[in-house]
């Protein structure tokens, strides 16, 4: 299974066009090509929401995936990763490599990564949010309008979606792995405000990027092929993430004293 990759949120990917291709272009191909060298029976290729065109239309469905460029402050990345779903074709046809590849969407859960620097959005938010309510802020700055929509799969469901893949799917056709719970940006900033009871106000800053204008995927081939969906809701993930980054930061706390 190669899930390893480069990755980070919208001020990381404009930060790091050039490494973000290279890192996770060449891990990629260099992994899928050991693995026909030495006749591994089943590759497990997991790529990104980033692949797909920039105005996909709603929900994404895996035959979109080549009507159109990728959004512009990650399409570095998400080519990188397309070019997996090449090569574990073109290997499938040549040398017969049983290559699946999945397209999970924006991740969320225990463990993330939380640097402010590099993270995602749910992570990034909560860190935000949960500073603000320890300090006790009046306010918090979260980056664009608020209006981009966003879905996103629990770690949990998602490692359930890649388990089944790698038992049951055999195909070289790409497939989808989300929970199809759309919202946007203003609606999950205000979800966690009041998950976490911070009671100040939202300042958006039309100034920096909302990325790809909506997310949310067709996850209809993963149901029938291999019998994915997910289970988790967002409000009950959230919640679970929240309180696991409170435990961790007063676990560090504690370790520091």
């Amino acid at each position: 299974m190669h899930l390893a990759a480069v990755v980070g949120g919208i001020g990381a990917n404009r930060k790091n066009p050039g490494s973000y291709f290279y890192d996770n272009a060449i891990m990629g191909i260099e992994l899928i090509e050991q693995c026909r060298q030495f006749n591994v029976k089943k590759v497990v290729v997991v790529g990104t929401i980033c692949a797909y065109p920039k105005f996909a239309r709603i929900p994404f469905a895996e035959d979109q995936l080549w009507e159109g460029y990728p959004e512009e402050t990650n399409a570095p990345y998400g080519l990188a990763k397309k070019m997996l779903l090449v090569q574990a074709q073109a290997y499938r046809q040549q040398y017969g490599l049983n290559a699946i590849y999945l397209l999970p969407v924006n991740l969320y859960g225990p463990g993330d990564n939380f640097d402010p620097v590099s993270s995602h959005v749910i992570p990034a938010l909560i860190r935000k949010v949960v500073e603000a309510q320890q300090q006790g802020r009046s306010e918090i700055t979260v980056w664009g309008s608020g209006k981009a929509s966003r879905e996103f799969l629990f770690v949990e469901d998602a490692a359930e979606g890649i388990a089944l893949a790698t038992d049951c799917y055999n195909s070289g056709e790409p497939v989808n792995l989300g929970s199809s719970q759309e919202i946007t940006i203003t609606e999950l900033t205000e979800l966690i405000c009041e998950l976490v009871d911070f009671r100040g106000r939202i300042c958006w800053d039309p100034s920096k990027p909302d990325g790809q204008p909506r997310r949310c995927l067709d996850t209809v081939r993963a149901r029938e092929c291999f019998g994915f969906q997910s289970r988790t809701a967002l409000r009950a993930g959230l919640l679970e993430t929240i309180n696991w980054y409170r435990k961790s930061i007063a676990a560090h706390s504690e370790r520091a004293a």
